[in-house]
């Protein structure tokens, strides 16, 4: 019965998340396992998913969703999760008018796939170097509905580019190489989309100098960085003629920069 696994799990993995894997199970929403307290579970199925959790598998990875920007999306280990903070990106992006979008280390698409949602006008295309991620890419634009309306391909950045867009988003990696992370995000996330350097701040120095030649006239990039990194990113877009202003995410921790041509 839902009421004895559920208390079960929540002993081992607590107790949202052991709502967010029986639900799952169960093909239900997490309502429906107070309204249905009878249901069957099979336990069998459900051991599997509380085990992996314990070795700190994320759950995003054992269910294979997350939930971005209100969009339903699937992921896999071959792709970052997406995370709250990347929102400010959107935020940022959509305060402004673009009809062609470049998502630069595309990974599962969310950002790009975000921006379209909100301009059913416009169309943009993702870059990464995976081949993997841009599968999950791919099959993510296609089940929204988009598919149409984004294109993915394999790249170095925006190297192989001749097209200028009104709008780059880019989540690069940054993190640095000796950071201490939890084991969530150091065991299971690939590490190509996360590390950058002893300082972070490696796909800065390829990234920041594309951008110029990539941005059409008025256009704006909007890139994601770490919370201590606002600084030294400026300063890489200074010297390539680009001015830009910092956004916050909801903890007030520097997230974004947007930048524009000077």
């Amino acid at each position: 019965m839902v009421r004895e696994a559920l208390a079960m799990a929540a002993r081992r993995v607590g107790r949202l998340e052991a709502e967010v894997l029986l639900s799952h199970l169960l093909a239900c929403s997490r309502g429906d396992l107070v309204l249905r307290p009878e249901r069957v579970v099979d336990l069998g199925a459900f051991e599997p998913m509380l085990a992996r959790r314990e070795l700190g598998e994320p759950v995003a990875y054992i269910t294979g969703e997350r939930e971005f920007w209100s969009l339903p999306l699937r992921v896999t280990p071959d792709v970052l999760i997406p995370r709250p903070d990347s929102e400010t990106l959107v935020e940022a992006a959509l305060q402004g008018r673009f009809a062609r979008v470049l998502d630069l280390g595309t990974g599962s698409g969310a950002l790009l796939l975000a921006v379209l949602s909100e301009r059913p006008q416009a169309t943009g295309g993702g870059v990464d170097a995976s081949a993997a991620a841009l599968e999950v890419a791919r099959g993510e634009a296609a089940g929204l509905g988009r598919g149409d309306r984004a294109v993915f391909r394999l790249g170095d950045w925006g190297a192989e580019l001749d097209e200028r867009f009104d709008l780059i988003l880019c989540n690069p990696p940054y993190v640095e190489a000796d950071a201490v992370l939890s084991v969530e995000v150091r065991d299971f996330e690939p590490g190509a989309a996360l590390f950058a350097g002893a300082d972070g701040l490696d796909d800065y120095r390829r990234l920041v100098p594309q951008l110029p030649g990539l941005l059409a006239p008025d256009g704006v990039a909007v890139l994601e960085i770490g919370w201590k990194q606002a600084d030294a990113v400026l300063a890489l877009a200074a010297a390539e003629g680009l001015a830009g202003e910092v956004r916050q995410d909801l903890a007030g921790r520097d997230r974004a920069l947007v930048l524009r041509t000077i």
